[in-house]
């Protein structure tokens, strides 16, 4: 076999293993997922939605706007 033939089997073998890379690691990935959900699922029932006020939400947004810092241009613009 010419060096040339090596070449190109090990090419197409790179090839094919990279279009399937990703069915080959998706049996590992389920594997972790599985046990991340399933933590998250234990956590799950601590967690609390605590409902606000729009107006509350409203009125920290103006005031944060109220209390940036502005910079002044300066009148003469001459360039």
């Amino acid at each position: 076999m010419s060096i040339v033939a090596v070449v190109l089997i090990a090419c197409a073998v790179l090839v094919v293993v990279g279009a399937e890379w990703p069915r080959l690691t998706a049996g590992l990935r389920s594997r972790s997922e599985v046990s991340s959900r399933r933590s998250r699922a234990k956590r799950k029932p601590e967690l609390q939605v605590i409902h606000g006020d729009k107006d509350d939400f409203a009125e920290s947004v103006r005031r944060d706007l109220e209390n940036l810092p502005v910079i002044e241009e300066p009148q003469d613009r001459t360039r």
